[in-house]
């Protein structure tokens, strides 16, 4: 099938027949014609089918029509991250030529001032980060009541990152007979309370059970020991042989991770950007830029780049890190391997890793194939020796430093001319009173700390 019977626009299907698109992915299939009717929509499916596009197009086809208004906008997409946000304004650019449309970017680290102006000249479409679109709605720069079109992108991220308090102020602030469309690629009971609240009679889109991911990706695990410079000169030897490597994205837990991983990477030559929530925005988006445009084979990152970016020809992606949450993994891997391309996703796996790599497992329905060689059983045995051989390493050094401290101590009284210490008087046998010590035993009491007036004597009384 293709996209001219789902119903949209001349306009809409010209800009989708410019860029080279023919047929529409399933989730696009689906969604489309009932979003077109003004039915609420919950879609369910994993990153990089489509999504986005899904309620890009129709959302085009229906602007088409009505004229925005100052301060309030017609429709309204909310994204987890300013990057996913920046990308959806992308999609607008790209398939609203020929549209006079408004689109605005509400997020973090772009002044108020530049943003409250295109609110002013009216928005037919915002896309927004919840904090600064509510940043925005208290200040009064902002009402929501104009809405007609609610897009909820990312709903199993907005969750893990503690967003849907604010999702929920947002639903109370647009009109109850908004249309919403509801996206995300897990229901925990959460999200499915959230959508439960929120969404009136929706139809169900599902084009792939949750949590499941790509048959195009070919995974694997690899063994590390737990250091982490152990860990990094395994992942640089994993990035010197790997097959047909194009560009990577490896995936930290940590921010400092990322940081620490992105500067030994470069000291060992390999031309790497990074990427993690304590950037600025333009540090931000220029590594991601230059990731894109293949000027940076590699970008180190957190898992602000695991949802929904669109980097279709990442060739793999490594876990430095094995993520602590099942989902993570899904979205990680779902960065390569994207419209019908083959990927790699490569993950170094510590004995402490054990755990996470089974929930992971459990999750996928599928195990990750160990590579050849030694086995994770082999490295965790060899590292609990090693640590072992460590730690009585230590526990011998620290002994000679305490001897040597001692030599120290006593060469230096020697040195200074001090005596050594009295040996200590034998103690009385048991019934025997002790004696009190007889002045030439006691020694001097040194009040040299004491201020003057305490060291005066005191009168007898009369």
């Amino acid at each position: 099938m293709s996209f001219s019977h789902l119903g949209l626009s001349d306009k809409v299907l010209a800009a989708v027949a410019a860029t080279g698109y023919t047929t529409p992915t399933p989730i696009q299939d689906q969604a489309i014609p009932h979003v077109l009717a003004r039915r609420d929509v919950l879609g369910i499916a994993q990153t990089g089918t489509g999504k986005t596009a899904a309620f890009v197009l129709p959302m085009l086809t229906i602007l088409e029509k009505g004229r925005a208004r100052a301060r309030m906008p017609r429709t309204l997409i909310l994204e987890p991250t300013r990057e996913l946000a920046a990308q959806v304004k992308e999609n607008f650019d790209r398939y609203g030529v020929g549209q006079k449309l408004n689109v605005a970017l509400l997020i973090g680290g772009v002044s108020f001032g530049d943003q409250d102006s295109k609110l002013t000249r009216g928005v037919d479409v915002l896309i927004a980060t919840p904090g600064r679109l509510l940043d925005h709605t208290e200040r009064g720069g902002l009402l929501l009541t104009g809405v007609e079109l609610l897009v909820i992108d990312e709903a199993d991220r907005m969750l893990d990152m503690g967003f849907i308090p604010d999702i929920e102020r947002v639903c109370k602030l647009v009109p109850f007979t908004r249309q919403t469309l509801f996206f995300t690629a897990t229901m925990p009971p959460e999200i499915r309370r959230v959508t439960e609240a929120f969404l009136h009679n929706p139809v169900k889109v599902e084009v792939s059970r949750p949590a499941t991911t790509a048959s195009t990706v070919a995974q694997s695990q690899v063994p590390a020991r737990s250091e982490p410079h152990e860990k990094r000169e395994v992942l640089r030897q994993l990035l010197r042989e790997a097959k047909d490597l194009k560009n990577a994205i490896i995936f930290c837990n940590r921010k400092r991770e990322v940081a620490i991983l992105h500067k030994s990477l470069q000291k060992h030559g390999f031309s790497v950007g990074a990427l993690h929530g304590d950037m600025d925005q333009p540090a931000r988006m220029a590594a991601l830029d230059q990731f894109r445009k293949g000027e940076l084979p590699l970008l180190v990152a957190s898992d602000v780049a695991a949802r929904g970016l669109d980097i279709p020809e990442v060739s793999h992606v490594f876990n430095f890190d094995v993520p602590h949450h099942p989902d993570d993994y899904v979205h990680r891997i779902g960065r390569t391997g994207r419209a019908g391309r083959s990927g790699t996703a490569i993950s170094i796996v510590t004995p402490i890793d054990q755990k996470s790599v089974a929930a992971i497992e459990k999750l996928i329905g599928q195990s990750i194939p160990r590579a050849e060689g030694i086995s994770v059983a082999e490295i965790a045995a060899d590292d609990g020796e090693v640590r072992e051989h460590r730690s009585r390493e230590s526990s011998r050094r620290g002994g000679r430093k305490v001897s040597r401290d001692r030599e120290t101590r006593h060469g230096n009284s020697r040195h200074h001319g001090a005596q050594a210490p009295a040996q200590r008087a034998p103690s009385a046998k048991r019934g025997e009173p002790r004696r009190p010590p007889r002045e030439a035993d006691a020694e001097p009491a040194d009040h040299s700390h004491l201020p003057a007036f305490l060291l005066r004597p005191i009168p007898a009384r009369a």
